[in-house]
C-alpha cells in the first residue's frame, strides 16, 4: 500500500471511533435519574444526599422553605474562583431573607484539597463532595461552573452555565426568594390582636 492510502485508512478509523464514542456517550445510562426536561424553569430540582466537608450527610430537601443557589464547581476551574467570592457575599447579604448557597465540588482532588481550597476562598456556606450521579440528575454537569437557583418550593427558577455577572445571580436570587422573607411569613401567621 502506498502512504496516502494508509493515512486515509487511519483518518477514517479515527472518525469512526469518534462517532461511535459520541453515540455511546449520548445514550442514557442505566440507573441515572433525569428531570424531564432537566433544569427547565419551573421543574422540581432533584433531591440528593451528599457528604459535607465536615462529614455530615446533607440533602437538598433539608433546605426546603429556603431559596437555594446550588453551584457545581471544581478546584481547578478558573471561572469558579471568580464567582465564589460573590457567593460568599451573597450568602451574607441574603441569608437573613432565606437564601442558602450550597457548593458541590465535582473534581477528584480529594476532600483535603477541596477543604483547603474552600478555606482559602473563605467559603461561608456548605461544600458537598459531588458525585457524578447527582450531576447526571441535573442533566449532566458538562460545564463548570454550573449553577441552579431554586425557589422555596424546590423549583428551578434559573440555571447558569459558565460565568455570568454577579447581578445576574442576584436577580435569580431575588426571584427565588419571591419577596416574602421567613420573618414576614411568620408575622403573617400570627393571630391579629
Amino acid at each position: 500500500m502506498n502512504r496516502n492510502a494508509i493515512v486515509i485508512i487511519v483518518v477514517m478509523a479515527a472518525v469512526a471511533l469518534m462517532l461511535f464514542a459520541g453515540v455511546r456517550m449520548a445514550r442514557p445510562r442505566a440507573g441515572v435519574v433525569k428531570l424531564s426536561p432537566v433544569g427547565k424553569n419551573g421543574s422540581v430540582a432533584p433531591d440528593f444526599e451528599l457528604q459535607s466537608l465536615d462529614g455530615k450527610p446533607m440533602r437538598l430537601s433539608d433546605f426546603r422553605g429556603k431559596a437555594v443557589l446550588l453551584n457545581f464547581w471544581a478546584t481547578w476551574c478558573a471561572p469558579c474562583k471568580i464567582e465564589m467570592p460573590w457567593f460568599v457575599d451573597l450568602q451574607k447579604q441574603y441569608a437573613s431573607q432565606g437564601l442558602q448557597v450550597i457548593g458541590v465540588a465535582m473534581d477528584d482532588s480529594g476532600e483535603e484539597a477541596i477543604a483547603k481550597f474552600a478555606k482559602q476562598m473563605a467559603v461561608n456556606y456548605p461544600v458537598l463532595i459531588g458525585k457524578e450521579a447527582v450531576g447526571d440528575a441535573y442533566g449532566g454537569v458538562e460545564f463548570l461552573p454550573t449553577t441552579f437557583i431554586i425557589d422555596r418550593q424546590g423549583k428551578v427558577v434559573d440555571r447558569v452555565f459558565g460565568l455570568v455577572s454577579r447581578s445576574e445571580f442576584e436577580d435569580g436570587i431575588k426571584k427565588a426568594l419571591g419577596g416574602a422573607t421567613p420573618a414576614a411569613q411568620a408575622s403573617a401567621k400570627e393571630p391579629a390582636r
